[in-house]
């Protein structure tokens, strides 16, 4: 009889409690926490705009690796490429560097990133200006190869190109920048075989310069031979020794370093003026090996290297790379081969 009233008086006293829970504010739990919204452009989700921040000091080339590689990828793609940044100098980089080049009559074609590459690139991007890629330089569609098998490669103005009996020059290239090296010759005709590309003759010129110095006496003799006169001279050498004896010495049109621009044979008087292999024995020879590579020069095809350059032992056969190629390449002791397909 008295449980009514007893749960009666119950609710009254336990009302205000109700009453104040009910009023409270819900605490969330930490399952319905809403999470903090993450900034557009923090460092854990950054854009390719975000991480394009500067155009990178150079000079820059062929296999460097590093953050500055990605900065120029991105700004390369900032002007109209379409390039996947990565850490890699490859050779979508290369080609990019070198139709950047060709479409600026002001630039050397070369696929280095060098200053003056580095300043059109920045005023294009400061001004919001876009280009046409592969207007100087079409990017490769399929292979091509010459009448002897051999591949076309297709970037010829590249400075670290690999020209050997396994890629070839086409037979329409010329360099656009030969120019005739202020250096002595044993001949006084102005012979297209004096010529090299700006860079390298530039080059040639501070190497004989210093040779100079040294009171050595170093003579140009062979630099730029087109397509045309090297297949007279490699004809001419198979019709005397038969082909397989002459391509051990003499390369087939295409296949000839000296259509590139980028080569010198050089001699002395020790030696007659003869681009023989006495030559690596004369003062002037030893110096080469040990000197050339401060000049952006290798010998080409060095002795104990023949199974891989195929040629034989040339120490006259001066090849331009640039220096920090040359260096790594003469004190490692490779040849051009070995140091492009390293760590590829």
């Amino acid at each position: 009889m008295f449980k009514k009233p007893i749960m009666i008086i119950c609710l009254i006293i336990m009302l205000p409690t109700i009453t104040a829970a009910c009023d409270a504010p819900e605490q969330p739990s930490n399952d319905s926490k809403e999470p903090e919204e993450t900034p557009a452009h923090s460092e854990s989700a950054p854009t390719d705009t975000e991480e394009f921040s500067k155009i990178p000091d150079g000079p820059l080339q062929k296999k460097d690796t590093g953050k500055d590689v990605k900065q120029l990828q991105l700004a390369l793609n900032e002007i109209g490429y379409d390039l996947n940044p990565s850490d890699q100098y490859d050779e979508a980089t290369t080609w990019a560097i070198t139709d950047f080049q060709l479409q600026d009559d002001n630039l050397l074609a070369s696929g280095i990133y060098d200053e003056p590459t580095k300043q059109l690139l920045e005023q294009l991007i400061e001004n919001n200006d876009v280009i046409t890629a592969g207007d100087g330089l079409p990017q490769k569609a399929e292979a091509a190869f010459t009448n002897s098998g051999t591949e076309i490669i297709a970037n010829p103005y590249d400075q670290l190109g690999l020209i050997n009996k396994e890629h070839a020059l086409p037979e329409d290239y010329i360099p656009e920048d030969l120019v005739i090296p202020d250096v002595p010759f044993p001949f006084a005709e102005d012979l297209p075989k004096k010529q090299m590309r700006e860079a390298a003759a530039a080059a040639l010129e501070e190497l004989f310069q210093d040779a100079k110095e040294a009171e050595l006496e170093l003579y140009a003799q062979s630099g730029y031979r087109s397509y045309e006169r090297q297949d007279v001279i490699f004809a001419a050498n198979v019709d005397a020794h038969g082909e397989e004896a002459a391509n051990n010495f003499s390369a087939r049109p295409g296949e000839s370093e000296h259509q590139s621009g980028l080569t010198m044979d050089v001699t002395s008087p020790a030696v007659n003026f003869d681009l023989v292999i006495e030559f690596g024995e004369t003062e002037e020879g030893q110096w080469i090996k040990e000197n050339a590579a401060d000049y952006g020069f290798i010998i080409r095809y060095p002795e104990g290297k023949e199974e891989i350059t195929m040629y034989q032992y040339e120490p006259w056969h001066l090849r331009y790379v640039g220096v920090k190629a040359a260096q790594e390449i003469m004190s490692q002791e490779l040849t051009l081969e070995e140091y492009l397909e390293a760590n590829e």
